[in-house]
């Protein structure tokens, strides 16, 4: 096998900084998640890890953009051909340990204007996937109804993968998302 080139190597290291930021969101919170703790849990010298991120504010914003391209790769990887495949596919992309780290990153985000500024652009993207993904969904509803259906959708989504932290019954999640899908979206 043939060695890695310099920017291999470089690309691989702040890969493995990114997966192990989001981890550590995952597993200690934003209030845990530190350079140092990172830095040992990435097994790497503290010049590496500030060769690639100059402060716990550029980690994080490169944390935004990585949980981001993961959501985003889920939501555009999925070709669901019913509506509640479709459902199903946002649903996934917007819960589990990915996910988590994105809301520990949120709720810094509240008072952390820097962090909020990084945080607008790549939630805007992921809107825009989830609304591809289920534009047959919103066909035919005028587009302010679309819109509101929508917003509606990610903010229960949000709210299920938000509640699940604390109470997780999948059971009663499935109804609450079939009772919005009768009321709000109902099959045409």
């Amino acid at each position: 096998m043939p060695a890695l080139t310099r920017r291999e190597q470089r690309d691989r290291t702040r890969q493995h900084l990114l997966e192990t930021t989001v981890t550590c969101l995952v597993e200690h919170g934003y209030a845990g998640t530190t350079t140092q703790r990172i830095q040992r849990l990435a097994g790497v010298s503290r010049g590496a890890l500030l060769h690639h991120f100059r402060s716990k504010a550029d980690l994080l914003a490169a944390a935004v953009g990585h949980i981001a391209e993961l959501q985003l790769a889920d939501i555009r990887a999925a070709t669901p051909n019913t509506r509640q495949a479709r459902l199903a596919a946002v649903r996934s992309a917007m819960s589990g340990p990915v996910f988590q780290a994105g809301l520990e990153l949120w709720m810094a985000a509240r008072t952390d204007e820097a962090l909020r500024t990084a945080l607008l652009p790549s939630q805007r993207e992921i809107g825009r996937a989830v609304r591809e993904l289920l534009a047959a969904e919103f066909a035919g509803h005028d587009p302010r109804t679309a819109r509101t259906a929508h917003e509606s959708l990610l903010m229960l989504l949000r709210g299920l993968a938000l509640t699940s932290v604390l109470r997780d019954e999948p059971e009663l999640a499935d109804a609450v998302l079939a009772l919005w899908l009768d009321r709000v979206l109902p099959p045409p």
